[in-house]
Formats: C-alpha cells, structure tokens, sequence
C-alpha cells in the first residue's frame, strides 16, 4: 500500500452491534408475547388495584424466573453467575421501560395520575414483557448468535432446567388470559364434572405436546417409558397450576373466596398454563 492511501473505517464495534441486535430480539419478543395484554382493561385495572405487597412479590417472582431462564437456556451458555444476573437486570429493567412507554403512547399513564398507580400499571404489564424480553433474546437470534459453550457444572442439571422452562412458558401462556373476567365466570359456572375433565385434558395435551407429537426437541429427555412420561407430565401440571394460581393472586383474584371458588380459577386457568408448560420445556431451551 502507498504512503499516501487512505486506510478503510474502522467497523463499529462488534460488541455494541451485537448488544443491539440482542435488544432488539429482546424487544420483538416482549411485544410478541405480551402486546394482548397491553390492551386488555383488565389488566389496567389490575395496576390500579394492586397492593405494594403484591407488587413487590411479582417483582421478586419474575426476577428469580429470569435467573433460572438465563441460567438453563440463556442466550450465553458459558455466562457466570454474575453475567447471568446482569442479563436478568437488564432484561427486568427494559421490560419495564418498554412496558411503560406503550402505556403512555396509549393514554393510560400520565403525568396528572397517582404515581402509585402509574407504578401499578407499568409493573403489572412489564413482568410479562420481562419474561418475553428474556425469551426474545435467546430464543429469536441464529445459530450464530448463540454461543456454543460447554454447559457449566451448575446448569448441567436437566430436572431443575425443565422445570424452570415449564414455569416461564406456563406464565407467558396464562399471563394473557388470566386478569379476564371470562376465567371467574367459567370457573363459577363449570360443574365439578367438567372441571375434572377439563384437569384430565390438561394432562393429556401436555402429555402428547411432550413425548407423542413428535415435535421437534419432544424426546430430548434422557428418560423414556411410560412411567417417566407420566413423571415428566405430572410435573409440568404441577408447575402450570402452581403458576395459574400465583397469577390468580396477583391479579386480586382470590380475594374473599372459598377454597372451591380458588381451585375452581386454578384449573380453569391451568388449561392455558399446561399448554405454556409443556410448549416451553420444547421451545424455550437450548439448541
């Protein structure tokens, strides 16, 4: 090259190009996971209802589900510890921000309002948004995007990580549908035998989704049988409705009911949940 050529520009930074990519799938799945409810009112009014108490418990929730993703099926597969639990801040906080500037472009916060029950909103609508922020990441990026590393010793541990996927998929699927009045008037409604029949299809769905569809990643398990399919199944049941009923709680749900109004909600909701649980040990994992 002569004295007098003028060198090429530099590119930009791999690391910042990269972290804009990574927030912008974190955004996309945000939006694809949690737009319905950003226009649901009763998720509007579940913000303006919602307790400290209650917000502060659905913060901690979501926080320690965006540990556990980020540990089993994160973006960063030989992240640390401390890597891991930047990433969930980020994605806690951006959920949150994203959250709250759809609020405002649709009129629902303002600056004239309480700000406790601007708080309520945003914090209601970005906990699931979180999550999705987190799947976004991960789950919408290529090969190229995903680093391929050895798992370390503490996430190699293949229960914890099913369970952990089941409960993420299980509050994005329910999270949609379970501020509605329609799950109070079904549960009221049903009669016990269509509830348990409704708890039976639950289960068999989830069981076919997991181990007879033939769905991309559904024998990834290192179990196989009958008796492990069932196992595998029972626990992810356990997850969506342990899950139905959280969301049933934050949602101002079980307030003054009887214990049969509550497990009535539960398997209503847990339909949705089941289907979240047993898609989310599939998808929401790893390639």
């Amino acid at each position: 090259m002569s004295s007098g050529a003028v060198a090429a520009p530099r590119p930009a930074h791999p690391a910042i190009a990269e972290s804009l990519q990574e927030y912008a799938r974190g955004a996309a799945g945000g939006l694809l996971f949690s737009l319905p409810i950003i226009y649901t009112m009763e998720m509007w009014w579940a913000g303006f209802l919602a307790t400290p108490g209650r917000l502060l418990a659905g913060l901690g929730t979501t926080f320690c589900l965006l540990i556990l993703y980020n540990l089993y099926a994160g973006l960063r597969r030989d992240a640390t510890l401390v890597e891991i639990l930047i990433d969930s801040v980020e994605e806690m906080g951006l959920g949150l921000v994203v959250a709250a500037l759809l609020l405002w472009l649709l009129d629902r916060i303002n600056l004239s309002m309480d700000p406790i029950e601007v708080a309520g909103k945003v914090v209601v609508e970005g906990l699931t948004m979180a999550i999705g922020f987190s799947v976004g990441t991960a789950q919408l990026g290529g090969d190229s995007a995903r680093e391929q590393g050895t798992l370390p010793g503490y996430r190699d541990h293949e229960p914890w990580r099913h369970l952990a996927l089941a409960a993420c998929g299980a509050l994005l699927f329910a999270s949609n549908v379970a501020p509605t009045e329609e799950i109070v008037v079904l549960a009221a409604e049903l009669s016990l035998v269509s509830l348990l029949g409704l708890a039976a299809i639950s289960i068999i769905i989830g069981a076919v989704i997991l181990h007879y569809s033939d769905f991309t990643a559904s024998v990834r398990g290192h179990e196989t049988g009958f008796m492990a399919a069932m196992r595998s199944t029972s626990q992810s049941y356990a997850v969506a409705l342990l899950v139905s009923a959280g969301l049933l709680w934050f949602y101002g749900r079980f307030t003054d009911e009887s214990a049969a109004t509550l497990c009535a909600q539960t398997i209503v909701l847990g339909f949705a949940a089941m289907l979240g649980a047993s898609a989310g040990r599939l998808l929401l994992q790893p390639s």
